[in-house]
């Protein structure tokens, strides 16, 4: 998942690393040279100097192929801005605003910011829940959120459609609990098959949340 990051500082920082860890393609977009240099020395990563309320430096940062903006600058009214450019010119699918003052978030939300956050701290893992398929539904947050409890719905051109669960090796740190199909429930096992339309029940953490999507290829 390509991510963009508005706002190199700790927040900005932080969260590109753990989107790194988590396999994702994160990019930074950073006014300040001194960040820019310690976001792309130490992560490795493109980092782009520039103001990210311009169309400019979202197109420097690959906006049109983007999956997520994430903007975490310390002033809401650039947060905002950012979010709303990457949603009418790039049509970036998802964006989600860090929200430094509690009192900003029900505006952000009816200006169009689809995850607006105060808390800063599991961006990282909401992003992962709300962006990485439609297909996947969010039922239950277990152990203080580590752990997702979610129903996947397999589509039409499900690529491992009569492929048995030995053959298509899941991730280590999820398990398929249950599958729906036709209205019966099947407690799946090693030799049962998976089809195009089938419902699943999984048990994933939330790192491994966005491997399961790619490898179940949704």
């Amino acid at each position: 998942m390509i991510v963009i990051v508005v706002g190199g500082g700790k927040v900005g920082y932080y969260l590109s690393k753990t989107l790194l860890e988590h396999g994702h393609e994160p990019r930074i977009i950073e006014i300040n040279r001194d960040l820019c240099q310690k976001c792309a020395n130490d992560l490795d990563i493109p980092v782009i100097i520039g103001d990210g309320t311009t169309i400019k430096s979202l197109g420097e940062a690959g906006a049109d192929e983007a999956d997520a903006l994430i903007c975490v600058t310390g002033k809401d009214e650039d947060n905002l801005v950012a979010c709303e450019l990457g949603k009418r010119v790039y049509n970036i699918k998802r964006t989600v605003a860090r929200v430094n003052n509690p009192k900003n978030a029900s505006i952000m939300k009816r200006l169009g910011v689809d995850i607006p956050i105060s808390s800063t701290d599991n961006i990282a893992r909401l992003l992962e829940r709300e962006v990485d398929s439609a297909a996947i539904k969010n039922l239950m947050s277990l152990n203080r959120g580590e752990t997702s409890l979610s129903e996947i719905a397999l589509p039409a051109d499900f690529k491992y459609s009569g492929k048995t669960l030995a053959e298509i090796h899941l991730p280590e740190d999820s398990v398929i609990v249950s599958i729906s199909r036709n209205d019966q429930i099947i407690i799946p096992r090693g030799s049962t098959v998976l089809q195009a339309g089938d419902h699943i029940i999984t048990i994933t953490k939330d790192n491994t949340l966005h491997e399961l999507s790619r490898q179940l290829g949704l």
